[in-house]
């Protein structure tokens, strides 16, 4: 979850992405969707690492630089006897981050949730919760390739997954094209992104 006071402009941000973007031969609304990327998929698929990673640096400067903050929430499908106990524990653990937060989200006069409805469980629990913890509570659907914060999101939660993954295993090998070692990724990208969570 990122959070960004819209009353902070990150226009120049997203102008200087679009602009390096541009100097790769993409075209400036090209849609940096981070776990492709990295497994040389899709859109990625001719790219060679070197490239695949200046796109992703670009992109976690762009977060780096822009007035925003993140919440992540970790949860293993594994650790949960079904859906329905998953979908509960989620709701929980965002309903009392708010609760907890609840200052910092009452000094906005509009929360607005912007998010793509492409995980329909996921986006049903975030407007339920939101619509009861929040008097202010508005959503809108974006495409990620008109909303920036949108990639800086899918980043962020690539980013978490591979912090969870360095704690249990090795990278693979499509990682470690991009990212080299544990300890690179972890010194040139974990660490720096944790001083964006919210506290």
């Amino acid at each position: 979850m990122v959070l960004h006071n819209q009353e902070k402009s990150i226009n120049e941000q997203i102008q200087k992405l679009d602009s390096e973007i541009s100097s790769l031969g993409l075209p400036p609304d090209f849609v940096i969707h981070t776990a492709p990327l990295i497994c040389k998929e899709e859109m990625f698929s001719a790219m060679s690492p070197n490239d695949r990673r200046a796109l992703f640096t670009k992109l976690f400067y762009f977060v780096m630089k822009c007035d925003i903050q993140f919440k992540s929430f970790v949860f293993e499908k594994r650790q949960f006897e079904d859906m329905f106990k998953l979908e509960g524990r989620m709701a929980r653990e965002l309903s009392l981050f708010i609760r907890n937060n609840l200052g910092f989200f009452q000094q906005f006069s509009d929360v607005i949730l912007y998010y793509d409805n492409g995980q329909h469980e996921l986006n049903k629990i975030l407007n339920n919760v939101l619509t009861t913890e929040l008097s202010q509570y508005d959503a809108r659907k974006v495409l990620p390739k008109d909303y920036k914060l949108f990639q800086a999101a899918d980043l962020i939660c690539t980013l978490k997954l591979l912090e969870t993954k360095c704690e249990h295993g090795e990278l693979s090998h499509s990682e470690q094209l991009i990212f080299h070692s544990k300890r690179d990724l972890r010194r040139q990208f974990i660490k720096p992104i944790l001083k964006k969570e919210f506290s």
